[in-house]
């Protein structure tokens, strides 16, 4: 089995224009002669690699606590596309995710340096789908990116944003992009891995 790990390391990490940074202090040290090495960071919800929750654009939706994880782990589809999603686009996707495999539809990873239009937008939600990443850190337009998230979050969808696809090829994995579990937060990071389960 290959895995592949997606995830964008914390503290080089990309950031959305205008959030805060991460950062790191080490309050312990052992070359300064102390007992142990003590690592204290702090960060945005939605640095790096992240999930979106309902929360985030949503007065009234879901929060990270609240979210079944089979929305984060399960099988899904890798699809590659340059530029925007038209709503015939992500209805193609969709289509060649569920030749592919039964559950492959339900999560949806877009390759590539991609926009989600509001139309594909509108068809990924139609759709019913857990989970749709993408390697931007944000799925819509960077200047205006309300519309396409209320379209997403406001179908009880997962945003997966941020992650690194570059050595995966399309086809299907099975995917873990586990959350850490922030009580009633609108957005959380994650270690996002795929699994190349049938080994090829």
């Amino acid at each position: 089995m290959k895995i592949y790990d997606i995830s964008q390391e914390v503290f080089t990490c990309k950031v959305f224009p205008g959030d805060p940074r991460p950062e790191k202090t080490m309050p312990s040290l052992m070359e300064k002669g102390d007992l142990y090495n003590l690592t204290v960071f702090s960060m945005c919800a939605h640095n790096g690699t992240h999930i979106d929750a309902p929360f985030h654009f949503i007065r009234d939706g879901k929060t990270v606590d609240a979210v079944g994880l089979e929305s984060f782990v399960g099988m899904a589809y890798v699809a590659e596309h340059q530029g925007i999603v038209s709503g015939s686009d992500a209805a193609a996707i969709i289509e060649r995710a569920k030749a592919l495999h039964p559950e492959a539809d339900r999560r949806i990873l877009i390759k590539g340096d991609a926009e989600v239009s509001l139309e594909a937008a509108k068809v990924f939600a139609a759709a019913g789908l857990l989970l749709l990443g993408n390697e931007s850190q944000t799925v819509g337009p960077e200047n205006a990116p309300m519309a396409v998230h209320l379209q997403l979050l406001g179908a009880d969808m997962i945003l997966l944003e941020g992650i690194r696809l570059e050595e995966v090829p399309e086809g299907v994995y099975l995917l873990n992009a586990a959350p850490l579990n922030l009580s009633g937060a609108d957005g959380a990071p994650c270690r996002a891995i795929l699994m190349d389960i049938d080994g090829k």
